[in-house]
């Protein structure tokens, strides 16, 4: 199949904006959440309803990071999704619409209390910050979890892109600590291979496609403080030595994009390490396109699969063990 023929227009309009090249990283972060908020007010369905929306303040080595608390409407106690958003290590915020979006998503439709996670960015907070910043925010959650009407014995942990490396690497560290207990991880389009060895890296990093191998490296350059943190289990989820013991995964890269075969092998490699590891490729999807759920009927069935899911390790037990999709 070729890229979904909806985005074939908006994919010429990205060839077409300017450059960010010679911009400030603060200005290129401005740039880049003005662009969202305009993105998801034209391809992204509206926000839903959710009960109560707070926010805390988690002490982290060197700093406070905040956490945004999406609860149910109904009383609990609830499951918990701690999510953690994407952009590099370098950019994205909590405060993107598409953030707010997902996590209303999956408060209103999966029944989860949803935590959305400010970790500090790189390049002025490298490796391994954003990822500490992360493991700690899942130690706090853990422990905090009555205060908002969650199941400490119930966490799952999910991301997008930069975000889901972020949780796929906090699952290995909790396994490797006996830390708080992760029960389900939820990867999208996941950057799992930091060395970018990838064969898809080639085939779909042109240009063509969003997430171009130039703009890959510049985020790795930006997120890792030595080229050989490139090979530390906790940046590069799949090339960890064991991953036997890891919670289940579902895992679901886009077809065009430079990350695919991260999110293929990392399913083959949790198979192998005796993990009940499912696998969806968004056939048609670029890096990303899964969001725009108003434009695209292919990204809310995304969506509805990725709910699915939630809904049925919600008890903190898997129970479905699902064909995988390839293109």
């Amino acid at each position: 199949m070729t890229v979904i023929p909806a985005l074939k227009a908006m994919l010429d309009s990205i060839a077409t904006q300017a450059s960010l090249e010679g911009m400030s990283i603060e200005d290129q972060r401005k740039a880049g959440n003005d662009g969202a908020a305009a993105l998801a007010a034209a391809v992204a369905e509206e926000p839903r309803e959710v009960g109560t929306i707070t926010e805390a303040q988690v002490e982290v080595d060197g700093g406070r990071i905040t956490v945004r608390i999406y609860q149910p409407k109904h009383s609990g106690p609830h499951p918990i999704h701690l999510y953690y958003h994407g952009g590099g290590w370098m950019f994205g915020t909590i405060d993107d619409p598409f953030v707010d979006i997902l996590c209303r998503e999956r408060t209103a439709l999966a029944g989860y209390v949803s935590v959305a996670v400010e970790y500090r960015l790189a390049p002025e907070h490298k490796f391994p910050i954003p990822f500490n910043d992360s493991y700690a925010a899942l130690e706090w959650i853990a422990e905090h979890a009555a205060e908002f009407d969650g199941d400490p014995s119930r966490i799952t942990v999910g991301g997008g892109s930069a975000g889901a490396n972020l949780a796929a690497a906090v699952a290995i560290k909790a396994r490797n600590e006996n830390g708080p207990a992760i029960t389900f991880q939820l990867l999208e389009v996941p950057a799992l291979d930091l060395t970018a060895s990838s064969p898809s890296v080639e085939k779909y990093g042109t240009g063509e496609y969003p997430l171009s191998r130039a703009e890959l490296q510049t985020c790795l350059d930006g997120y890792l403080a030595t080229p050989e943190d490139a090979t530390n289990e906790y940046a590069s989820p799949l090339l960890a030595q064991d991953l036997s013991g890891l919670p289940p995964a579902h895992i679901m890269p886009s077809e065009y994009d430079p990350l695919q075969d991260d999110g293929t092998r990392y399913a083959d490699r949790l198979t192998a390490a005796g993990v009940q590891a499912t696998l969806t490729v968004g056939i048609g999807h670029v890096h990303g396109s899964s969001q725009f759920t108003k434009l695209l009927p292919e990204a809310a069935a995304w969506r509805d699969e990725a709910i699915a899911h939630l809904i049925e390790h919600a008890d903190g037990h898997a129970v479905t063990v699902h064909n995988t999709s390839k293109p």
